[in-house]
């Protein structure tokens, strides 16, 4: 199968403002992933992360350093000009520039939905326009996604409410959520799961706990109901040096299989 999902790490952190670890995460998940404890079917009962169904490119070689922008760009402008549909383990969030910039004239237009405790829309976190507090700010500047939908944002800031402002980002944060909001999103889709959108009861192993966050259930239940075509995933900001337990790799592993299930067509369902 030619254009069957692949699935790459992308081993970056160097970005980070608070804590690093997120480097550690993609064997992490991988293991997670592979373990004889569980099995390789979604929940849609289909094999989703199979050999034959979803190829592994292992882990990309990101330099420490601002040149690993150009190395993420370049290796995701090459899967998509294949016409493969991939899900990226980082890392940090600060990824999810590069990935969208690889896309860039290929998937347009493009949505993203981002699962997030934060906005990630600072124009700068201290002094740094690339920082993984920065993100979407760079995405949509650039005008390199027509819409970004986030949910789960629980940490927002004046300067965050005012850049969502300004680029229309729609936001359901979890006031919203709780209430009832749920996301609408269509046509190719993008999603970007930070792990620190889930409360740290279900998801402890990240450098940013924000507690009042989402439910493991609710994003299975986004990722099951999304209608547009899924073109691409990432799954960020695991931090295996704060989960001494490993509770939180099987998340991100849940969420692979998911993912990769939706890559698959309607008729295998």
């Amino acid at each position: 199968m030619a254009d069957r999902p692949v699935l790459i790490g992308l081993p970056y952190d160097a970005s980070s403002s608070f804590l690093r670890g997120a480097t550690d995460a993609p064997p992490q998940i991988r293991e997670a992933l592979r373990t004889t404890a569980g099995n390789p079917w979604s929940e849609r009962i289909v094999e989703s992360v199979t050999a034959d169904v979803l190829e592994d490119l292992g882990d990309l070689e990101v330099p420490a350093t601002g040149d690993a922008r150009r190395v993420i760009e370049d290796a995701i402008r090459d899967l998509v000009a294949q016409g493969r549909r991939f899900i990226a383990l980082g890392g940090d969030h600060s990824i999810t520039y590069p990935i969208i910039r690889g896309m860039a004239g290929r998937v347009d237009p493009l949505t993203i939905l981002q699962i997030d405790a934060h906005p990630d829309l600072y124009d700068d976190f201290e002094g740094d326009r690339f920082s993984h507090a920065c993100p979407f700010a760079r995405i949509l500047e650039e005008g390199l996604a027509a819409r970004l939908v986030q949910v789960g944002i629980r940490a927002m800031t004046g300067h965050g409410r005012d850049q969502a402002a300004r680029f229309g980002v729609e936001q359901i944060d979890m006031r919203a959520w709780y209430d009832g909001a749920r996301p609408g999103v269509e046509g190719n889709v993008y999603v970007s799961i930070d792990l620190d959108g889930l409360d740290p009861a279900f998801a402890p192993g990240v450098s940013h706990r924000e507690p009042g966050g989402l439910s493991v259930r609710d994003v299975l239940t986004m990722i099951d109901g999304l209608t547009g075509q899924l073109v691409g995933a990432d799954i960020v900001e695991l931090n295996p040096r704060q989960d001494p337990f490993g509770l939180t790799a099987p998340v991100a592993a849940k969420f692979v299989k998911e993912l990769a299930a939706k890559f698959l067509d309607d008729d295998r369902w």
